[in-house]
């Protein structure tokens, strides 16, 4: 068991979106779903046999969504980062994420059930923190230029090109 798990708040739409996001990632599946039992949904108000937790795992990490309510609502305060090796895993991951969603910027966007989440090269963190400021200036206004990012023109902006 994992000692920090990231714990979601939906209002009704737990199970599809553990459902979504185990269809995204490798090494990812349902673990468990809870259901509302008698004393259960009668203390939230849920219907009795609804679901209330889907456990899963994504790429290995634990998650749980819960079906509370509309009484919270997911903000970009919290994001989740996806570290990508490649230009395909970050186009795959863009394209599944957006499906139904919003595209923001510098690699963010925002999925259908309201999720953030940051789609990003691993190698950004090398190409922004260069100890040349002019390189990584160029990269900062190459990243702020984006929505999906492009690891291409990130290493031409790196390389002054």
């Amino acid at each position: 068991m994992q000692k920090i798990t990231p714990f979601l708040w939906f209002d009704n739409q737990a199970e599809e979106a553990a459902n979504f996001y185990v269809s995204i990632f490798r090494n990812s599946k349902i673990v468990r779903i809870t259901r509302y039992g008698a004393e259960s949904a009668q203390a939230s108000g849920r219907p009795l046999g609804s679901v209330m937790t889907a456990d899963f795992l994504l790429d290995g990490q634990e998650f749980v969504a819960l079906n509370g309510g509309p009484v919270f609502q997911l903000t970009p305060a919290i994001s989740f980062v996806v570290n990508c090796e490649t230009q395909e895993e970050i186009d795959d991951i863009w394209m599944k994420l957006t499906a139904g969603g919003e595209e923001v910027q510098c690699g963010w966007l925002k999925d259908k059930f309201g999720v953030s989440w940051q789609v990003i090269p691993a190698e950004l963190g090398k190409l922004l923190s260069t100890p040349d400021p002019v390189k990584s200036g160029r990269v900062m206004q190459a990243l702020l230029q984006m929505k999906k990012i492009d690891i291409t023109a990130l290493q031409h902006a790196y390389g002054g090109a």
